[in-house]
């Protein structure tokens, strides 16, 4: 008899934009961006239970659990091109902030394409994965792959980088959220004076060079944004010594880059006077992944030799 999980549990990690550039509109009317994505160890944690319904929990979260949310949309797109008769239980424990520019929702459905995939053994490809994602959302392919990748387009045309060089992100949230849709909106309006060098940043990874690639890091977004808050989070993150300090996404969550853990753990300290949300992360070199459940216990009698 062949055993069949019942049960699967994925980590799904956040993401941080070293650089965010608009190369201007693809014939569809979307933005075409040139970005450096990186994944980084603040995760959602999420369940899947076999079952006969779809279902999404989402204990703890003010974000709505219903059919609109990308968890629950990512479910039905893997069952649709599956063909699968079959449900499941999703609940997710979110650490990600919400509308902070670092693809939570992308990652949730990440998680549950690579939870259903190994859940129901559907042995599909990651490039099949990453297919079904992009119907999702922008985001969800790099949430997928993860790691450290040149990602233009919409987000579909993904470039693996080596790993980016060793440092510490301290990220902090401000207390008002960003609507991505609107943030390109007023970026249309307003432009931006900032067009980061994504070229040269990927060339500094490539030569493990934190200094340069921190020097080409920018964001288009993050002067049209509307997050007012911005500028004095970077201000404060640069003076406890972060080597750079930006927008991620489209908002509102800021980070700084830090070449010495020392330094970023004082920094996260003196920005938690200021803000709810302040988190010290590593880069990862992994999208969505699935966890190893704990071993059976053998309860079978042993024989005394």
């Amino acid at each position: 008899m062949v055993y069949q999980k019942q049960l699967v549990v994925v980590l799904a990690p956040a993401k941080l934009n070293l650089s965010l550039d608009v190369a201007g509109l693809l014939p569809n009317g979307y933005h075409d961006l040139d970005m450096v994505m990186q994944t980084i160890d603040l995760y959602e944690r999420i369940t899947l239970r076999r079952s006969a319904d779809l279902t999404l929990r989402l204990p703890g979260s003010f974000v709505p659990p219903n059919d609109k949310n990308t968890a629950y949309k990512a479910a039905v797109a893997f069952f649709n091109y599956t063909g699968l008769l079959a449900g499941v239980d999703i609940t997710i424990q979110k650490h990600v902030p919400v509308r902070a520019g670092m693809a939570g929702g992308s990652a949730d459905a990440a998680g549950v394409l690579v939870g259903l995939n190994e859940l129901y053994n559907a042995q599909l490809s990651m490039s099949e994965l990453c297919a079904i994602g992009a119907g999702i959302g922008a985001d969800v392919p790099f949430a997928l792959m993860g790691g450290t990748c040149r990602v233009k387009g919409v987000g579909d045309l993904i470039k693996p980088l080596p790993p980016c060089p060793d440092c510490w992100f301290v990220v902090v949230m401000p207390s008002v959220g960003i609507s991505t849709p609107e943030a390109f909106k007023r970026y249309d309006i307003m432009g931006s004076p900032v067009h980061p060098d994504c070229e040269h940043q990927e060339q500094a990874i490539r030569e493990n060079d934190l200094a340069a690639m921190c020097t080409a890091a920018g964001n288009a977004l993050e002067h049209c944004s509307g997050a007012v808050e911005t500028a004095a989070i970077c201000k404060q993150l640069n003076a406890q010594g972060a080597v750079t300090s930006l927008m991620t996404g489209s908002g509102a969550a800021v980070f700084g880059v830090f070449d010495d853990e020392q330094k970023a753990k004082q920094a996260q300290q003196a920005l938690q006077a200021g803000y709810d949300q302040v988190y010290l992360a590593r880069p990862v070199r992994g999208g969505a992944r699935v966890l190893p459940l704990p071993a059976k216990k053998d309860h079978t009698p042993r024989r005394e030799k």
